[in-house]
């Protein structure tokens, strides 16, 4: 497996600035690539002014994170992770959109994380029948719903390793977020879990080997669980619990949020019934109900078309401009606007309504990052 000289100063730059990496991720941003940031760590001020005092120090004496980095490749490389920059088309286009995002991902696993819907299941760690009856349910009928569906959650005890088992055994993608290196696991006793998740999901973590799971890597992965999602699904919660920071977050980044009611009084509910009391998650009884929220019902559609082996070759109800553009993405899906309309040549103006009118006819849909992708059926 080889890696390039961003990824390596990538890594450097996150294992330098690992007591302040939001500040890590502000070079990035600003100066294009960690590479530009590497080569000038010496005078990063002359760059960015405002850079703080302990991370200029670490950035000009970045010999022992060098070190480090080379020790994360050669891991990489002998164990099969994938390393994924903030720049790598790979990196979950979702959560580059946010903030806070990590500098850097490792990855052990077979399923995309750009996928066109991702769903965070989070919840108790001490959770009830009532609560896996839910997810079970709720899990299972999404993938119904919507066969490419992939689920997310963190491996935790309770609603989490629930969420994962019953995708597992629904055919469902699904990929648990880690407050620890990849070298290691917890809790032990979900490796069998996790080995499986392998194979049909996946394993994620910003952190690097030899990381133990702390309290606050706990919290700092929750951010993870949110960013990489398009909505976050809550299934039983305490009045607190890293459940409910999960879905702040989310809410942070304009993600939908919502949350399974229990019983008044029921201390595993109480969480969950104060979101949906305070408008800060939508109630939902169902997977039906989420995806009739979301406007997902199409999916289903789609794959019984599939089934019954449809196959599209003519838009006879398409405009010449609609035309044009499933042609193009017909030949190259995945397009950008901005490249559809230099392709295309129609002005963004108004190929921003015709994008609109195929999402409407049921033609195309955009994903993270603004990338409209066709759909084959």
């Amino acid at each position: 497996m080889d890696f390039d000289k961003e990824t390596l100063d990538t890594l450097t730059l996150a294992a330098a600035c690992h007591f302040n990496p939001e500040a890590a991720v502000r070079l990035y941003r600003t100066a294009g690539s960690a590479s530009a940031v590497m080569d000038n760590g010496r005078n990063i001020r002359d760059m960015a002014p405002g850079c703080p005092d302990r991370v200029a120090e670490a950035l000009a004496c970045a010999d022992e994170a060098r070190r480090r980095a080379e020790g994360e490749l050669e891991y990489a490389a002998r164990t099969g992770v994938s390393i994924m920059c903030m720049g790598d088309e790979a990196y979950p286009a979702r959560l580059r959109d946010c903030p806070d995002a990590p500098l850097v991902l490792f990855y052990r696993g077979t399923a995309g994380l750009n996928g066109r819907r991702v769903v965070s299941v989070v919840g108790t760690r001490r959770c009830t029948a009532y609560g896996q009856d839910c997810v079970r349910l709720f899990v299972r009928r999404l993938k119904e719903l919507c066969p490419d569906v992939l689920v997310v959650s963190g491996l935790a005890y309770g609603i989490d390793v629930c969420a994962h088992r019953e995708a597992l055994g629904c055919g469902a993608d699904t990929v648990a977020v880690l407050a620890h290196g990849l070298d290691r696991l917890y809790p032990p006793s979900h490796r069998d879990t996790a080995s499986s998740m392998t194979a049909h999901g996946g394993l994620l973590t910003e952190f690097f080997t030899h990381t133990n799971a702390d309290k606050l890597n706990f919290l700092r992965r929750n951010r993870i669980v949110a960013g990489m999602a398009d909505a976050t699904v809550v299934v039983e919660s305490a009045v607190r619990g890293g459940a409910l920071s999960t879905a702040r977050l989310a809410r942070s980044y304009d993600r939908d949020v919502f949350a399974y009611p229990g019983r008044a009084g029921d201390e595993c509910s109480e969480g969950c019934n104060n979101l949906i009391r305070d408008n800060k998650a939508s109630l939902i009884s169902s997977a039906d109900d989420f995806v009739a929220a979301m406007g997902w019902t199409v999916d289903a559609r789609l794959e019984q078309a599939r089934r019954e082996g449809i196959e599209r070759t003519l838009f006879p109800d398409l405009t010449d401009e609609e035309q044009a553009v499933a042609d193009i993405l017909q030949k190259d899906n995945d397009l950008q606007i901005n490249t559809l309309s230099a392709r295309a040549a129609i002005p963004v103006g108004r190929l921003a309504a015709v994008m609109f009118s195929l999402e409407m006819k049921g033609m195309i849909k955009c994903l993270a990052g603004g990338v409209y992708h066709l759909i084959k059926i």
